[in-house]
């Protein structure tokens, strides 16, 4: 019920909503300050504390605040508006270290149609950079879906989108020059403002291209565009007994191609996407649902509704409310309409800034909290893990046939994927980038029920999910998403990549001090120390693999066992009644 009543709010929805909070919060002015991400809690649910925030407008106080904390040998991290990535990559360490916030190094700084080039600031939205292109008739060719992300946390994490085409679907890939400002020596003034890029300084560029901060802050980047342009957009339900074979191929035959696959149900949703030309009649819009504004009051029943199936270990009315949530929006076209308004039909077309991302959620005004984006930590809402990694195309088939196999044994054992619309599928290829991608393939998205205040609390059927996450990591070498998984993920991911080691000469170029880097980058970067956090249950929540039963639930049940297809993974499963 609870589901419908926000599908029905969806279609009167306002223009807007309670923005989202600012991920710093300080107890005396920008001093004694804590930072999270925009879902209120890290992997490991620490508490991540600042001695203050600067918030620089311009690029001259960016560079004075940079210099006079690395005079002072003052740790840093650049923290952005909306802070979206799950893992520590804003975390100073200890309580002493400075944060830069590019919340207000959000503006455009020049644009030249002629070369077809726009330059922003570091804090600009992927939203901003989209509308400022299209006023030029120009257009960015591939980002991510959610269009509150920045430029800097975009090249800091390498978000992409899907494609197979071009330069492929990450954004880093469609930058031409970058500007980074990092420590200095005292004879530099403790601060150095440098302009990278391919023909100048190819090391340093494809190093800052996907940073993971630690080589300074992004002060402004310029991207190469392409004339702007149509989509034609056809959702189509289809059987998933062939999906081996149609993942290897399909993104050859459509640009844009992506996945809703829902395994339980034995459906692949096929996103049918590519470019027709400027005058195909079309005034498309996608407004993806998820990411509009909610009435809080039908969040909170909803994660009601979802925390009653988790401690009940109800699989049927999950598997029940999963197929209700997929039939839904595909019937819905996912918030897709034909002239920003009502669905009409397919093939949906319309303008590539309007097809490409989308996030009404928030267009905020303040209104108490009554309607919010739908993970916002204030409410009661969504709250959830999320592992995401990149499986080479040569191994994809092998590695959705090893789901398939996990299903047979149980086939509502993936309805925990379903009711978050299923694994998101989308294509990548191989980036120039030292920590982009090393190849071309499918970057697999799965989001998951957390439970907001127990991480002891073992979930329904989480034995599946952490054998997926294990057999992808693992037995098929993929390439975790650096802005979007739980610290197991990270272990040895550092040494799947050929270019980790001219990475790591520029870094300790660009900040022999190691004032940009913390006890996680190093960690994550194979430096010092490992990512896994060994102690009870902490298999639950992906900070290790357990090796033994206290690191599950076993008071609850929850035994280390190893896989059922894989046999080398070892995942918390429920033994016994």
């Amino acid at each position: 019920m609870s589901f419908w009543l926000s599908l029905i709010f969806c279609f009167f929805t306002f223009a807007s909503s309670s923005p989202p909070d600012d991920p710093v919060n300080c107890e005396f002015g920008n001093t004694m300050c804590t930072v999270t991400n925009s879902y209120g809690a890290f992997p490991d649910r620490s508490i991540c504390k600042a001695a203050k925030v600067e918030y620089p407008r311009t690029e001259a106080e960016l560079v004075s605040i940079v210099a006079a904390a690395t005079r002072a040998g003052q740790k840093m991290r650049v923290v952005t508006r909306y802070s979206h990535s799950f893992p520590k990559l804003v975390c100073t360490d200890g309580k002493d270290g400075t944060l830069i916030s590019t919340k207000f190094l959000n503006h455009v700084v020049t644009t030249n149609p002629e070369a077809k080039t726009l330059t922003v600031e570091s804090g600009v939205t992927l939203r901003q950079l989209i509308e400022e292109a299209a006023k030029f008739d120009l257009a960015l060719p591939y980002a991510p879906y959610w269009w509150g992300l920045t430029v800097g946390g975009m090249m800091g994490t390498g978000a992409h989108g899907s494609s197979l085409w071009g330069k492929g679907s990450a954004v880093h890939d469609y930058v031409t020059e970058i500007r980074m400002v990092s420590p200095g020596l005292a004879s530099d003034g403790y601060v150095k403002v440098q302009v990278l890029s391919e023909t100048i300084d190819p090391e340093e560029f494809r190093a800052a291209k996907v940073s993971l901060g630690v080589l300074g802050v992004i002060s402004q980047v310029t991207f190469e565009l392409q004339p702007m342009f149509k989509r034609s957009l056809n959702y189509v339900m289809r059987n998933d007994s062939d999906f081996g074979d149609q993942a290897v191929s399909f993104g050859e035959r459509h640009e844009f191609a992506d996945f809703l696959w829902l395994p339980s149900q034995g459906k692949v949703v096929y996103r049918m996407d590519g470019r027709v030309p400027l005058n195909t009649s079309g005034d498309g819009l996608f407004d993806f649902f998820p990411f509009r504004s909610q009435l809080s009051v039908v969040l909170a029943i909803d994660r009601s509704l979802e925390e009653s199936e988790e401690s009940l270990e109800d699989a049927n009315m999950k598997c029940v409310r999963a197929k209700l949530v997929s039939s839904s929006m595909f019937l819905m076209s996912y918030g897709v309409t034909n002239n920003g308004l009502i669905f009409t039909g397919y093939p949906v077309i319309g303008m590539q800034n309007h097809m490409m991302s989308s996030g009404s959620c928030l267009d905020s005004r303040q209104d108490g909290l009554i309607t919010a984006c739908p993970w916002d930590p204030r409410i009661k809402g969504q709250f959830f893990h999320q592992t995401t990694f990149s499986v080479s195309l040569t191994n994809v088939k092998s590695f959705i046939n090893d789901i398939k196999a996990l299903v047979k044994i149980e086939p509502k054992s993936l309805c925990v994927l379903e009711g978050s619309n299923g694994i998101l599928i989308r294509y990548v290829t191989s980036s120039l980038a030292f920590l982009g991608k090393e190849e071309k393939a499918l970057d697999f998205d799965l989001t998951y029920y957390r439970s907001k205040n127990d991480p002891l609390a073992p979930r329904l059927y989480e034995d599946y999910i952490e054998e997926i996450e294990q057999m992808a990591i693992f037995k098929y070498n993929a390439l975790p998403h650096w802005g979007k998984n739980r610290n197991l993920a990270f272990d040895g991911a550092i040494r799947k990549y050929k270019n980790a080691n001219a990475f790591l000469k520029v870094k300790e170029r660009f900040d022999s001090l190691g004032l940009f880097s913390t006890e996680w980058t190093d960690q994550i970067l194979g430096l010092k120390g490992n990512v896994t956090i060994v102690k009870q249950g902490c298999a639950l929540e992906g900070l290790c693999i357990c090796s033994e039963d206290s690191h599950c639930a076993p008071t609850k049940g929850y035994l280390c066992r190893p896989g059922k297809v894989y046999r080398e993974a070892r995942v918390c499963t429920r033994v016994g009644s």
